[in-house]
């Protein structure tokens, strides 16, 4: 009998997949397809992680197998061996639902780290700081997601250590300064679970794997789903990826950012990104982004090539974007594309702005604007908009 397929290489799914592949998943698999720079991986369906609770919280040998095989092709494609001391091979593994769940759902960076491998990434990189900024952040994420450990404890330590060394930003730490915090941090984990920090990459990545499918019954998401009608029996996909790394130095960084403004709706680039920062530093407020626009300033390529495939994204969805992207070393890598969310006004503007623009019709307008938001922007008593030359008119909506 043949097993059930639990694992999608990117490019075997599209955007019209989420219900197995997750939003994440199915968006990530249509931009490889459409030859946006994605960095390669592979997903675990919603369907495993439903097969995951029926089989009382342990993977079936179907979705071992198949994880085991795809990691293989993984190594093949990139060039690179999980484990290795030589050129390791290093993942992210993020969650992703049907529909969108902004900071509900777990991630973890640089998985595949561990005290021989993390060498391997000092020498491949040149920079012995790099290297062990990303190992203590993959052992505190994992501390966090995996093992339920506080974050502030770990952040504790950080801030002892800058303190003691008498600087003000996370960046202004040595290598030296680095690996005294991993120690520290292998020793906290220590204590709290009366193991070491785990050195296989495989256990790692099985854990992991396994903490975001558990992370879809935790209280936080289960109110979120309560809140807002998503189905228990939905459950979660995982996406394993390549690593790219944004803390490699000037050259590389991360962000977010919309297509257009989601504000007021303006065709301009609406964003911020971090220089030399990985993960949730763009929103951790421990440094201050900067405007998407400077980007041009810093890395002209870069920003030149953000815009082209911008407006590729707008043409092929037919709407406003919201983009996370990672550059390393000068390249740029998108991780995420998604509708954006944005206020009435915006979604007014953008609307009657893709019509004439070409990429929808009036009719699809008429169903991205929702009708009671559209009726509070209008005057008391009047029945329509004009807007860039177009009508939105009350009474042909039917959302």
């Amino acid at each position: 009998m043949k097993s059930k397929k639990y694992t999608y290489i990117f490019n075997e799914g599209n955007a019209f997949m989420s219900n197995l592949l997750g939003g994440k998943g199915a968006n990530l698999a249509e931009m490889t397809n459409l030859g946006i720079p994605v960095p390669p991986g592979f997903t675990i369906t919603t369907e495993a992680c439903n097969n995951y609770y029926e089989n009382d919280m342990r993977f079936s040998r179907d979705i071992i197998e198949q994880v085991d095989e795809m990691m293989i092709k993984l190594e093949r494609k990139t060039g690179k061996k999980f484990g290795s001391m030589d050129n390791p091979l290093f993942v992210s593994v993020r969650s992703g639902a049907r529909v969108s769940m902004p900071g509900i759902m777990d991630t973890i960076l640089n998985l595949g780290l561990n005290d021989e491998t993390v060498e391997g990434l000092h020498r491949l990189s040149n920079d012995e700081k790099f290297a062990y900024d990303s190992y203590r952040r993959f052992i505190q994420t994992y501390s966090e997601v995996v093992m339920g450990m506080e974050k502030e404890r770990f952040e504790s330590i950080f801030n002892e250590v800058k303190d003691d060394k008498k600087v003000k930003y996370d960046d202004q730490l040595t290598a030296e300064d680095l690996k005294g915090i991993v120690n520290k941090y292998k020793d906290l984990y220590r204590i709290e679970t009366k193991n070491d920090f785990p050195q296989n990459p495989r256990e790692q990545l099985f854990k992991a794997i396994s903490a975001i499918f558990k992370s879809w019954n935790n209280e936080r998401t289960v109110s979120y789903r309560r809140l807002n009608n998503i189905p228990e029996k939905w459950g979660t996909a995982v996406n394993i990826q390549l690593m790219v790394f944004g803390n490699m130095g000037k050259d590389s960084g991360t962000g977010v950012a919309f297509t257009r403004n989601p504000i007021t709706g303006e065709n301009s680039l609406f964003g911020e990104y971090l220089v030399n920062a990985q993960g949730e530093d763009v929103v951790s407020g421990i440094r201050t982004p900067s405007a998407i626009s400077k980007l041009k300033e810093q890395l002209p390529e870069c920003y030149n090539q953000f815009i082209r495939i911008s407006r590729k994204l707008e043409e092929h969805y037919g709407d406003m974007q919201d983009l996370e992207f990672t550059i390393e070393q000068g390249k740029l890598y998108f991780l995420q594309t998604r509708d954006g969310k944005r206020t009435s006004q915006a979604a007014l503007k953008i609307a009657a702005d893709l019509i004439n623009e070409a990429i929808i019709t009036k009719e699809e307008a008429l169903t991205r604007v929702d009708k009671d938001k559209l009726e509070s922007l209008l005057c008391l008593g009047t029945r329509y908009k004009r807007l860039n030359g177009i009508d939105f008119k009350l009474k042909e909506l039917t959302i």
